[in-house]
């Protein structure tokens, strides 16, 4: 696995090294010893799927605050999606910066997110999947959002969202 360090502290996206022969492909997707090795120390608690019908689907952004924090590791396993991480960490150099990355079933490619960062994902393409490694379990009361068009953070989308929960849609704006 190659583990490579975004503008923000902490958001790595990780390349696979897959080992192919005639009977197909085969890739690590998660490896304890690989991830210490670059000084993450990541417990799986939780692990979800997100079966996404229709291009354009967008989900979050979504986090959990302390102390149900979490960190999470997202790939794609059918189709493709845009994804934005911001960072909420209020003592980080790049507090209310945000990056984006597209993963792909093609690419292969893992997004590792840290506690106090929040993420959204936009599908690029019909019936795309994606498998979340979480390392806190679901705590709905220390659940919070942020709106993906909130003003304060000038997020740029790939399109106009087609579908988006009245939950996300209706997320407030973020406040300090």
């Amino acid at each position: 696995m190659i583990f490579k360090e975004l503008s923000i502290k902490g958001v790595y996206l990780i390349s696979p090294k897959p080992y192919k022969d005639d009977r197909g492909l085969f890739r690590r997707h998660f490896c304890d010893k690989e991830f210490k090795k670059n000084k993450i120390n990541f417990k799986v608690r939780q692990s979800n799927i997100s079966e996404n019908k229709s291009l354009g689907t967008l989900r979050g952004f979504h986090y959990q605050k302390y102390p149900f924090q979490e960190a999470k590791i997202l790939s794609c396993l059918n189709g493709k999606f845009y994804d934005i991480i911001v960072d909420l960490r209020k003592n980080s150099k790049t507090y209310k910066k945000w990056v984006s990355v597209t993963l792909s079933s093609e690419n292969r490619k893992m997004l590792y997110i840290p506690k106090g960062c929040a993420n959204s994902f936009m599908t690029l393409k019909n019936n795309t999947t994606i498998h979340y490694f979480c390392s806190q379990y679901y705590s709905p009361n220390y659940e919070q959002g942020i709106r993906f068009n909130d003003p304060i953070f000038k997020f740029k989308w790939p399109m106009k969202p087609k579908i988006i929960s009245s939950k996300d849609l209706n997320l407030r704006n973020f406040t300090n």
